[in-house]
């Protein structure tokens, strides 16, 4: 496979998730805001904004403004919902011949509401707008799983969604951390409030799951379990990591006898273990730093894919001396084609 092929269709992955997970955390966010479960408004948006990796000023004003502003409809931004449902289309559109017409025809239908949808926004409001992302990138996870075949192709979108969620479900545990005091042991984080949980699960969409799960009321320390290390819900880290390391696995098996040569999986392999064989206790302790880890990791391995398999290389450059022999009269000059000097790399 190409590796630009490889590289669209990891950042389609990537760029579908992120409008996805924004969507599903602004509803939560700004219902909280309507319902009254938060009280500092200044602080919730502010916290929002930083989780997700957007710069604000002291001096603003008008923050649930801010927030949906410039993490859903700020166009300039790969980091908003509109701006990664733009990149994840250009992406698709390079590669239309990897992927089954349908997904191109859902992400291509998708762009085109945008505007549409972003002017409904006035008369319906901005649950629907969020309902309508929600709905399309559920459509297209669908289509990807049910159209594409089980190839390279497949393997590297899927990564990229996995380490999308890797990261977005670190940044949501870290904000939540941040808000606690030090925890000296596990009664330290049980007495924490509950209902800050729940939005954190919501977030996730993993509240109706967690209940599933639990066949309880929600207790932070359960949360914090389910969302690290749970193995069958797909957007707890431990699940994601395991997905994003056996597509690398599947990508480039190991052959040899001592470790891997892959610094991706190696770094996906090391924090996958290093939730799978600690003790509760041990997480919940340093857990703002292990999240931050985390975090600091899935750029990592993200950086590491790229040099791998999505190397970019310079354009040939043909010197004076090659040019010369090539238009030579008579046909090319043979011993001069192998004087001549070839700069840059194809």
């Amino acid at each position: 496979m190409l590796s630009r092929i490889a590289e669209s269709l990891y950042w389609v992955g990537r760029y579908v998730e992120r409008a996805e997970d924004t969507a599903r955390i602004l509803d939560v966010h700004l219902q909280s805001l309507l319902e009254g479960n938060v009280t500092d408004e200044r602080r919730a948006s502010a916290d929002l904004l930083d989780v997700m990796g957007v710069a604000v000023t002291d001096d603003e004003e008008e923050w649930a403004s801010i927030v949906t502003d410039r993490l859903a409809f700020d166009p300039s931004t790969a980091s908003s919902i509109i701006g990664s449902l733009t990149a994840a289309r250009e992406n698709a559109r390079g590669v239309r011949e990897a992927i089954s017409s349908e997904m191109w025809e859902c992400l291509n239908a998708t762009f085109n509401a945008l505007t549409e949808q972003h002017e409904l926004v006035q008369t319906r409001g901005l649950h629907g707008f969020f309902g309508y992302v929600k709905e399309r990138a559920a459509i297209m996870e669908g289509l990807t799983g049910s159209t594409m075949s089980r190839d390279d192709g497949y393997r590297f979108l899927v990564l990229g969604r996995s380490l999308e969620r890797v990261d977005m479900t670190a940044r949501l545990l870290a904000d939540r951390c941040r808000l606690l005091p030090d925890l000296a042991d596990l009664a330290d984080f049980a007495a924490a409030d509950s209902s800050d949980w729940t939005i954190t699960l919501r977030s996730c969409s993993g509240h109706e799951a967690y209940l599933r799960k639990y066949r309880r009321g929600v207790e932070p320390l359960l949360v914090a379990e389910f969302l690290l290390l749970d193995r069958l819900f797909p957007r707890s880290i431990f699940n994601a990591l395991t997905e994003a390391e056996r597509c690398l696995a599947q990508l480039d098996p190991m052959d040899g006898r001592f470790g891997t040569p892959d610094e991706a999986r190696r770094l996906l392999g090391r924090a996958r273990t290093g939730l799978e064989f600690a003790r509760m206790d041990e997480l919940l302790v340093d857990l703002g730093a292990r999240l931050d880890r985390l975090q600091t990791m899935s750029s990592a391995a993200s950086d590491a894919i790229g040099e791998q398999y999505f190397r970019r290389t310079s354009a040939t450059e043909w010197s004076n001396e090659i040019i010369n022999a090539l238009t030579a009269v008579g046909g090319p000059d043979v011993p001069a084609l192998d004087a001549a000097v070839l700069t840059g790399t194809p």
